[in-house]
């Protein structure tokens, strides 16, 4: 069955800053039967191709003169189990969180830590989503695609994604190449209680709870919602920009010049910042440009108050990139997608 395309079609209910831009041509994909289909359609052979999950971590400034393919491929299926793990094959349209619930559920651990991490399961891989000392590199053993140019479906391992941090195969060699189906994640059976974020731990106290897969996800769920605002009430897509990485060098001068500067230890030669704190110590918390602005309670998070559009989010962006710059000789990287 051939899905439907549509055309000039709205995309602001498909992305989370809730930007008002349309789509030459839209459709939604189920299967990978529906993604062959499309594949062999005369039309799509002209039209480059966008493969959109919940729009949670994209920021369009213009039109997408071509095909948006809205992933909708669902499934969750324990294929292998023994006594220490359970290997769980998901579909790319399943919502991430729904899966860590899920995973809750049967008392499973690895992705705890990602609780309410908005986007597609099929999303997770590409950015390598990460949060409190998790990554989900970790859990990934395998990733179902079909190359879009080639028409052919390929199973790589997770050694050939090329994890980096926030980073991934599919996010370089293979962006936009590449139609994500399946993921393939090993879950273990005894609880890795990962609680060296100190939030967590605190939370965990807060709520009188002993760490469990369950209790973790639960206080980095509250934690979550007192940081980041929820897209239906005001735009945003979490998190606009990487932690900076640095050398121990640059990271002690900075130490001297800001004694209060929040780091973790990325390596035993590099060095994590917190890109929320040097945005909020900029004086940029809470700033304003039109409609765009930086949220006040939580620096590293760009929301949309009403009317902006991508371009003056964008233009707010290069602004702290620029003022993070001068204030502190750091390149501030977007996480976010910018189309």
């Amino acid at each position: 069955m051939m899905s439907i395309i549509k055309r000039n079609y709205s995309l602001k209910k498909h992305n989370t800053f809730n930007i008002d831009v349309k789509a030459k041509y839209f459709t939604i994909i189920q299967n990978e039967k529906q993604i062959f289909n499309l594949l062999q359609e005369e039309f799509s052979l002209k039209e480059k191709i966008l493969i959109l999950g919940s729009g949670s971590n994209i920021l369009f400034t213009k039109n997408y003169n071509g095909i948006v393919v809205f992933n909708q491929i669902k499934g969750i299926k324990i294929i292998e189990e023994d006594e220490k793990y359970s290997t769980i094959k998901v579909g790319a349209g399943e919502k991430w969180h729904d899966f860590v619930l899920w995973s809750i559920k049967r008392n499973l651990s690895g992705i705890e830590n990602l609780a309410l991490i908005p986007g597609l399961v099929g999303a997770s891989p590409i950015q390598n989503i990460g949060a409190y000392g998790m990554e989900v590199k970790n859990t990934i053993q395998k990733i179902h695609f079909i190359n879009i140019k080639s028409k052919k479906k390929i199973i790589i391992n997770d050694f050939d994604c090329k994890f980096k941090y926030r980073d991934s195969i599919f996010k370089n060699q293979l962006r936009n190449k590449v139609i994500i189906t399946n993921v393939i994640f090993k879950l273990y059976k005894k609880p890795i209680n990962n609680t060296k974020y100190g939030e967590i731990s605190n939370e965990l106290q807060r709520i009188k709870k002993d760490p469990s897969p369950k209790s973790i996800a639960q206080a980095v769920i509250n934690i979550r919602n007192k940081k980041i605002p929820n897209p239906k009430k005001i735009g945003n897509s979490g998190s606009f920009f990487k932690n900076p990485i640095v050398s121990q060098n640059q990271f002690m001068k900075l130490k001297i010049k800001f004694p209060d500067i929040v780091y973790y230890k990325n390596s035993s030669k590099k060095i994590k910042l917190a890109a929320g704190w040097l945005i909020e110590h900029a004086g940029l918390k809470g700033i304003r440009k039109g409609d765009a602005g930086v949220h006040k309670n939580q620096a590293l998070v760009l929301v949309n108050h009403n009317n902006a559009n991508g371009k003056e989010i964008l233009s707010l962006a290069r602004h702290i990139q620029k003022i993070i710059k001068i204030k502190y000789d750091i390149n501030l990287e977007t996480e976010v997608n910018i189309i």
